[in-house]
């Protein structure tokens, strides 16, 4: 006889409805492919009469989430109600009562994901989170079960789309950072309150999930460099494209078997780059291995259905485990336990890398060596040196590209620059990620 797993689906907003219509309307080809019915028991939601286009049999839909954790029939708990705090504790207690669980909340793993694993290993149930990061893009089963046999040295990615898509306006039509973000706001690509996208912290949580994932370390969200993109301007985009780049915001992490590169900044890629030509909403990540060497993978970072397919290939996984008794056959940080490390993250200060720097100086002689002289004495070899543009206010922009130089130092020698009175304003910088990796 086919087996039946009852889901529990906390929050029906977004997400949850999605992944309600997905049972309801793929329902037979899921049971056909898994071998189990997934049998929606409970929608748990506070607002019972909003209209979500859904129709449920009598019973399914309750007000009280806490009933539906308290169901002994209920196998999986699907959390999709977001945030860090009764979603904290509904996941607890639904791993308490050893239920599965299946969360798309980055937050929430990022900042407590240390504790959730732990509780969900101790009561030996399986977490699965596949939709937390990269919306329907498989990375996460991708580095826990396709690259098992690999160690991954680095992964870089698009990982938020509204900052991809306000880049992306700004590139193709010339408009101001804030008028990229209205129309953002008024398609529904980024919130009323844009803060976590456009200043990066989004990126950053999934990044902390990535990191731990690839190379067997605690989730440390707190260490990882954030910067957003409300910097950026047309005029920094179209002088990274006459040096061949385009600018991104990139999700970094890198592992030199020492520490951890972890950190989310504009970034200038080259056009040849496959980063650099995913436009618009669209995420994209690309994952360098050892056996593999580089692979890339792309698609919807979120969205109602492209979350939900990720959300029900993660139930997919714990009902088949259910039904051959496999809770566990897959770690849930893909590593085992105890072989989960505390990896150092490297300090900022500590990043080697290329940079892009761009200055407001006044047009007078001797600026250009007054400049080239300071970055000289913090060693910093400059690769190619711009000086362009109309005159405004009798400053004239100078943009310069470096060979590799250190983090720490570049910080010092804009310090220093900044504070001539030949410089009309704050130094632009974005760093530069290479393919060839040449200095």
């Amino acid at each position: 006889m086919m087996r039946q797993v009852n889901i529990a689906i906390l929050g029906c907003g977004t997400v949850g409805t999605g992944v309600v219509r997905l049972l309801l309307e793929n329902g037979d080809i899921i049971r056909d492919r898994i071998g189990c019915t997934l049998n929606l028991k409970y929608v748990a939601d506070i607002d019972m009469d909003k209209d979500r286009g859904l129709t449920l049999p009598p019973g399914v839909m309750i007000p009280d989430a806490a009933s539906a954790i308290a169901d002994p029939t209920v196998d999986i708990v699907v959390e999709t109600i977001g945030g860090e705090g009764i979603a904290k504790q509904l996941i607890l207690d639904a791993i308490g009562k050893g239920k599965h669980v299946v969360t798309a909340n980055k937050a929430l793993l990022a900042k407590h994901g240390n504790a959730i694993i732990a509780a969900a290993t101790e009561n030996g149930v399986d977490l699965a989170y596949e939709a937390s990061v990269g919306g329907c893009m498989p990375i996460i089963k991708t580095v826990r079960e396709s690259l098992v046999g690999n160690r991954i040295n680095a992964m870089i990615g698009i990982l938020n789309g509204t900052c991809n898509y306000i880049l992306s306006k700004i590139t193709d039509e010339g408009v101001v950072f804030q008028a990229a973000l209205a129309e953002a706001q008024a398609k529904g690509y980024a919130e009323a309150d844009p803060t976590l996208d456009v200043e990066g912290q989004d990126a950053a949580h999934k990044l902390a999930i990535l990191s731990a994932l690839a190379f067997g370390m605690k989730i440390n969200f707190d260490d990882v460099y954030i910067e957003g993109i409300s910097r950026i301007t047309p005029m920094d985009i179209e002088f990274a494209a006459q040096f061949g780049y385009r600018i991104k915001l990139l999700a970094i992490t890198k592992f030199d078997g020492r520490a951890v590169e972890a950190r989310v900044h504009p970034t200038m890629i080259p056009f040849d780059n496959m980063l650099s030509n995913v436009n618009g909403t669209l995420n994209a990540i690309s994952v360098s291995a050892d056996a593999v060497g580089d692979i890339l993978l792309y698609g919807h970072g979120a969205g109602m259905m492209p979350t939900a397919s990720a959300v029900v290939s993660d139930m997919a996984d714990i009902a088949r485990n259910l039904a051959s008794d496999g809770a566990g056959r897959v770690p849930v940080m893909g590593f085992q336990p105890d072989k989960i490390r505390t990896i150092a993250v490297m300090p900022m200060d500590d990043i080697v890398t290329n940079y892009y720097f761009r200055f407001d100086a006044m047009d007078r002689p001797g600026v250009l060596a007054t400049i080239a002289g300071i970055l000289g004495k913090y060693a910093i070899s400059l690769k190619f040196v711009h000086q362009k543009g109309r005159k405004t206010n009798g400053s004239v922009p100078v943009v310069m590209l470096t060979h590799h130089a250190r983090e720490a130092d570049v910080t010092r020698a804009l310090s220093e620059i900044s504070a001539l009175d030949v410089v009309a304003s704050t130094p632009m910088l974005i760093r530069i990620e290479d393919d060839d990796g040449q200095e």
